[in-house]
């Protein structure tokens, strides 16, 4: 497959590069640093320079899938990237759009969210505001119903673990076999492509945590 990574050289964008490029498919690195991103994958992958809010539908006509897996200080820029997206490929039957959203998304056993629960604790942290939007932009895909977009979600945190396995939920937090809500970057990257490859979560969002 067409592969294009926005946000290649991040925590979670490297490991996704790294399993895809392992399992032969054709990456492309969207950055805003390419001497970064060449260190990183010398010439394993295509590296497309730019800042994720000029990319054009031509920057991405020609892949099967996108990744958002885009970090930015300016926290609306996650939903502005999203809303972007979508409207790059609205009415496209083929290109799968994947967002990698927080787990403030998911909801708990009471049925209240995290971010809700954290923001009861934390009421005016300015480090809530990245939380906020993207629970924003999950509320945005979820009116979108002619793309074929994916969200997956950490539950909850991440750790640098190898790749090994996973088990997956729905939108809400769940635990591995030991009690915890961990999943390693590695399997994490793993599942995403797992589901790139056999899709059976189009219009929805999934969970990861290690097995």
């Amino acid at each position: 497959m067409k592969i294009g990574i926005i946000g290649a050289t991040g925590h979670v964008g490297q490991a996704i590069m790294k399993e895809a490029i392992n399992r032969g498919d054709q990456v492309t690195a969207i950055v805003r640093n390419a001497q970064k991103a060449k260190t990183l994958f010398d010439d394993q992958a295509t590296i497309l320079e730019k800042d994720a809010m000029a990319l054009t539908h031509n920057d991405l006509s020609d892949l099967d899938v996108v990744v958002d897996a885009f970090a930015s200080s300016t926290p609306y820029e996650h939903v502005d990237l999203a809303t972007r997206l979508i409207s790059f490929f609205r009415e496209d039957k083929t290109t799968q759009l994947f967002f990698v959203i927080g787990a403030s998304t998911l909801i708990k056993d009471d049925g209240s969210t995290l971010l809700a629960d954290t923001q009861k604790r934390f009421a005016g942290e300015p480090w809530l505001d990245g939380m906020i939007e993207q629970n924003r932009e999950f509320e945005f895909l979820k009116l979108v119903d002619d793309v074929h977009w994916t969200a997956i979600t950490p539950s909850t945190d991440f750790t640098d673990g190898p790749k090994t396995a996973y088990r997956i939920g729905g939108s809400h937090i769940i635990q591995s076999a030991a009690g915890k809500e961990e999943i390693s970057v590695a399997n994490f990257a793993a599942a995403l492509l797992d589901e790139s490859e056999q899709p059976k979560h189009t219009r929805e969002q999934f969970s990861v945590v290690d097995a």
